[in-house]
Order: structure tokens, then sequence, then C-alpha cells
């Protein structure tokens, strides 16, 4: 759109510039409401009704919110698809059933624990011998893909058991005792 200026703008041809010029601006925005207002509609079926312009924009703007909100789903889902695919093959990779890995750094003691459909009762005997031994277990959790379950431990080694000689390497030795025992059984 090209503007004009007038050198006199009391002028009849100056004024029908203007009013030209804003009638057409005042077009395109109503194209442009009118482009929105479809899009929307498309997938907005259920309101049959015509709406106000700030109704309109509100619809449109709750829409693109919604929108939003879908996408950061899917992409938490394709996440969550993802990391059960790397943990299928690393399950693929790992030795006989069930299978223990301790690590332990000053206090802090991980438990990562893999276990089949039949040896499920595993993971409370765990937890069970964790608080006879006095440690204070932080976070536990479990994830099942196929038949092979992963539990993941991570607890504290109070102080007192460190210095009255038990500690994490005692801890680490009875699980796996624990679990070796298991895997003899199965």
């Amino acid at each position: 759109m090209e503007q004009q200026y007038c050198n006199n703008p009391s002028s009849s041809s100056c004024k029908a510039d203007r009013k030209t010029i804003e009638k057409n601006r005042r077009n395109q925005m109503k194209d442009l409401y009118m482009k929105l207002n479809s899009l929307v509609h498309q997938h907005n079926q259920h309101s049959k009704e015509i709406l106000s312009l700030p109704d309109q924009l509100e619809e449109a703007a709750n829409y693109i919110k919604k929108l939003q909100i879908d996408l950061e789903r899917k992409r938490q889902r394709k996440e969550s698809l993802t990391a059960g695919e790397n943990l299928s093959k690393i399950a693929e990779e790992l030795p006989l059933l069930p299978h223990i890995e301790i690590h332990n750094v000053d206090l802090a003691l991980q438990v990562v624990l893999l276990t089949g459909l039949d040896n499920q009762f595993m993971f409370n005997d765990i937890i069970r011998m964790l608080h006879e031994e006095g440690v204070q277990v932080i976070n536990a959790s479990y994830t099942v893909i196929g038949d092979t379950i992963f539990h993941s431990i991570h607890a504290k080694v109070e102080e007192c058991a460190t210095s009255s000689g038990y500690g994490a390497a005692r801890i680490s030795e009875r699980l796996k005792q624990l679990v070796g025992a298991a895997a003899g059984a199965s």
C-alpha cells in the first residue's frame, strides 16, 4: 500500500486518500481475522455460533495454548519411549538375571537391580536388608520392560554404620550374597 502525503490537509482529495487507506487497512485486518477464525474452527467444530472479534481472538489464543500443551506431552512421550528402547537394548546385553550393580561414593549408595518376573520379590528383600543395616533409603523406583524389571535404589549410609565397621563395603557384600543366593535357587 502506497501512502501519499498531502501538502494541504484540508483538501478533499487528501481526505479521500486517507479514507481509502484506512478502509483498505480495515479490510485487510478483516480478511486476516477471517483466516484466523477459519483455521481455529477447522479444528474446533463444536462451536457453530458467530463470535465477536475479541471472543474469536480469545478462542484462537486458547487453541494455540492447547496445541503447545499437546506438543509438550507428545515430546515427553517420545522421550519416555526412546528411554524404553535404550533399556531394552541394555537388557539384551546383560548377563543372566538376577543381576546387581552397586556404586558407593562416600556415604551415598546406589543399587541397580535387574530381575526377571520370577524374582519380583527380591526388591523387597533388598529394601528390608538395607533397613536392617541402618541405611536410609532416599528413593526407590522400578521400570518393567518385557520380562525384565529394572530396580533403582538411592540410599544414604548412616555415619554410625560406617564408624562401627559396617560400612558400604559390608552392605555391598551382603547385597551380592542375597542376589547370588536367589540366582542359585532359580
